[in-house]
């Protein structure tokens, strides 16, 4: 596990609000741990793109996939990218409408990526994918043919030039505003799960296994 401090570039360095910029590694560790969805930033043909995409974490390599026919994979090795991460945790409601914000917790990364070629690099990729959107899904579901794996590609993104940004807390008012008649506060947003609802082509007697019922968003997620 690489210890050292995020790096500070003129890209990860924070103009406005330095205050919420985060130095420990382990803060981007938990963001990108925690999210199931990234959004990729790529120039494609001279245009700019930001594609949704899942994605999944070993050390300190941050791995992307899609099919090997997006144009959005096939470009991004040629040229640097932007994948960010964004937990929405709150919304700051204040006093005066100027002070409203958000609470939240985001992650950048900037790099060029490189395209995994080697099989076992590609399977503990796409195994960390897998296990970031469901974790135990690898093992209980079939694994991807050889087929399958040719027409799937992989980026590998390093973590070395990465930022982090956090805002938690009330609203910041303006002194004079804390004596108006107006609510202020925080409303929490969580994301949760709802119940499995099965293929309607699934065959009787197969229950929903326990890694599918048991998972809760808000509990701890270990990397795979």
């Amino acid at each position: 596990m690489n210890t050292t401090p995020l790096s500070s570039t003129a890209r990860t360095s924070l103009g406005r609000y330095g205050k919420r910029a985060a130095s420990d590694r382990s803060a981007l560790y938990e963001i990108l741990d925690a999210g199931m969805i990234c959004h990729l930033g790529v120039v494609v043909n001279g245009s700019p793109r930001v594609i949704p995409t899942g994605y999944g974490r070993i050390d300190d390599t941050l791995y992307l996939h899609g099919s090997t026919g997006a144009s959005s994979l096939s470009a991004a090795p040629a040229h640097e990218i932007c994948v960010t991460v964004t937990h929405l945790d709150g919304l700051v409601l204040a006093r005066a409408i100027f002070n409203h914000s958000i609470n939240y917790r985001s992650a950048l990364v900037f790099g060029t990526p490189r395209t995994v070629t080697g099989p076992d690099e590609k399977s503990a990729a796409l195994r960390a994918v897998s296990e970031r959107l469901a974790p135990g899904q690898w093992d209980a579901a079939r694994p991807p043919t050889p087929k399958e794996m040719a027409a799937t590609s992989v980026l590998a993104l390093s973590l070395d030039e990465a930022s982090v940004k956090v805002r938690q807390g009330p609203p910041g008012d303006d002194e004079d505003d804390y004596a108006l008649d107006v609510w202020a506060g925080v409303v929490p947003v969580r994301q949760v799960l709802g119940a499995p609802e099965p293929d309607p082509r699934l065959r009787p007697g197969i229950p929903v296994p326990a890694h599918i019922t048991g998972r809760r968003l808000d509990a701890p997620r270990g990397r795979p």
